[in-house]
């Protein structure tokens, strides 16, 4: 059921696309670190195959069918969710602002300026950041993001990684553009959603989906229409999406690589509930106390996460810097998930360097051949 919710049991909707990944998903997460690609570009290449990733950032930001907002992190979210968010924009206009200090004028400045130029990024807007360390960021940009966080500004791309700063009164369609809906719906909407881009999920689960305080959670989850159920295993209550309840889980697994910030692995405990594995990235981590690498990929394959690869790329080489195994029988699908990312990266070779299982090593270079 978790496999299916999130994309990969079946056959890929080719049709929908990219589009279709990111609003059966509800959520893609955005992150600064690009090995084989960025995280944001990873999400749909794991569900759908090698789509080319041009493909892929103009999905996501032509036409009006996303906007960037504070969702599991900095996300890419449906356009049409954003009454929903209304939530938690009103909670950001609400809070003290403890990070920075904002001159009089500097707000009105922002806005004033986005109106008469169109689209602009921070540098654009007087520059991101003042001399300082990296966190010193500039009026310009304090201003802008707090914009972003209240509604007024809408970020609507990303351009060599910046954001793109646009007025949500010409970004938003008119339709969506408003904040009507209460607290109480859209928390009843958000957590529905996570029910069913989940399959099934404790309190804990689906909270985390959309970061919901448990206590959010509580209030709505009655009357959000996910069915309380018992999973065997599990010690604490859960709900499940009654379509998935509805129709019983058959099809083809994918085998893939998954960046780290894929939604079917966001919550760890949950990870280690259904799959047995321990999923944490260790790219924070100083790199004598790293166990499987900077930016370990969980391997999918067969419905099960059978391993690890820490890539790189070299030229036209795939580098596997570590590769973890659970066995010999992950050795297949861990050589099948190289091979398809190196093509889709536009490597024509893959490299291993270093297996956990040593008396794997051959079987591994045997079956990327």
């Amino acid at each position: 059921m978790a496999l299916r919710a999130q994309g990969f049991l079946g056959a890929p909707d080719r049709r929908a696309g990219v589009r279709g990944v990111l609003r059966h998903l509800g959520a893609v997460q955005l992150d600064t670190i690009s090995v084989l690609a960025r995280s944001h570009e990873l999400i749909p290449y794991a569900r759908l195959g090698a789509v080319g990733r041009p493909t892929v950032e103009s999905a996501y930001w032509t036409d009006t069918h996303a906007f960037e907002y504070w969702s599991h992190a900095a996300c890419i979210l449906p356009i049409e969710e954003w009454p929903h968010f209304a939530f938690r924009r009103r909670a950001y206009r609400s809070r003290p602002h403890w990070h920075h200090h904002l001159p009089d004028g500097a707000y009105d400045q922002v806005i004033k300026q986005l109106r008469a130029e169109g689209p602009l990024t921070a540098t654009e807007l007087g520059g991101a950041k003042n001399k300082g360390e990296w966190w010193d960021w500039s009026d310009s940009k304090i201003a802008v993001e707090r914009a972003l966080m209240y509604g007024d500004v809408v970020c609507t791309e990303r351009r060599s990684w910046k954001r793109v700063y646009d007025l949500a009164e010409r970004a938003v369609p008119d339709a969506l553009l408003h904040d009507d809906l209460d607290d109480a719906e859209c928390l009843r909407r958000l957590v529905r959603l996570a029910g069913q881009s989940l399959g099934v999920g404790t309190r804990a689960d689906i909270a985390d989906y959309h970061r919901l305080k448990g206590e959010q959670f509580d209030a709505v989850v009655a009357d959000s229409g996910l069915v309380p159920v018992a999973v065997q295993g599990w010690d604490k209550p859960a709900w499940a999406d009654p379509q998935a309840l509805a129709t019983p889980p058959r099809g083809r697994h994918r085998t893939t690589l998954l960046s780290p910030f894929d939604s079917l692995i966001w919550e760890r405990a949950r990870t280690e509930r259904i799959f047995g594995f321990t999923h944490r990235l260790e790219a924070y981590v100083p790199k004598p106390k790293r166990v499987y690498g900077y930016f370990a990929m969980p391997v999918l394959a067969g419905g099960r996460l059978v391993g690890r690869v820490d890539p790189a790329r070299e030229g036209s080489t795939l580098v596997a810097k570590q590769v973890s195994l659970d066995g010999p029988k992950a050795v297949q699908g861990v050589a099948q998930a190289l091979l398809e990312a190196a093509r889709w990266v536009g490597c024509d070779s893959v490299r291993v360097e270093r297996v956990d299982r040593p008396e794997l090593t051959a079987d591994l270079v045997r079956a990327l051949s």
